[in-house]
């Protein structure tokens, strides 16, 4: 088996994204979300979302990286500086999606050690990340790569969706 590469995301990259995205979900949410929601995801619909996301230029520190082997796509994280209000200062992972077929297999860590490094060289030197609460697969996925629970909380109202989470921060050597 090859090395995994990671490499910046590029708009030819938003099928495959798109495809990671929807069925991690899938396969990750089953049970914590309404399965009528699960199912209606569209892998266009997210394509075409991730195609505008990748085109349009970015700030310094945000970015979206895709882990590769064998020329095939098997996960994406994106990244940028911190969306709270308690955490501008810091960097923030917003999203961590393997391949099902790739779980265990490293792709996770290699990407999110690869976001973590592009946070600490955006000048963050600490960094969060929120977790569907639930989902014990990713929490035990970053307490084991040293990102702990702080106490925050927070519930995400979407259309048709309550997304209830709780945060996790890591301190990055810089």
């Amino acid at each position: 088996m090859t090395a995994i590469e990671v490499r910046d995301g590029r708009v030819d990259d938003a099928d495959q994204v798109a495809s990671i995205h929807v069925r991690s979900w899938r396969a990750a949410y089953r049970g914590l979300i309404d399965q009528d929601v699960l199912d209606g995801l569209s892998i266009p619909d997210r394509a075409a979302s991730w195609r505008g996301f990748i085109a349009t230029p970015l700030p310094t520190g945000l970015g979206i990286l895709v882990a590769v082997r064998d020329g095939a796509i098997l996960g994406w994280a994106s990244f940028g500086s911190g969306r709270d209000e308690d955490g501008a200062a810091d960097g923030e992972v917003y999203g961590i999606y393997a391949d099902p077929d790739a779980w265990s297999t490293g792709v996770g860590r290699a990407l999110l050690e690869a976001a973590e490094q592009r946070i600490a060289d955006a000048g963050h030197t600490r960094a969060y990340l929120w977790v569907l609460d639930g989902n014990d697969r990713a929490d035990a996925f970053y307490a084991r790569r040293g990102w702990e629970l702080d106490g925050a909380t927070k519930v995400d109202e979407r259309p048709n969706l309550t997304l209830k989470e709780h945060r996790r921060v890591k301190a990055l050597a810089g």
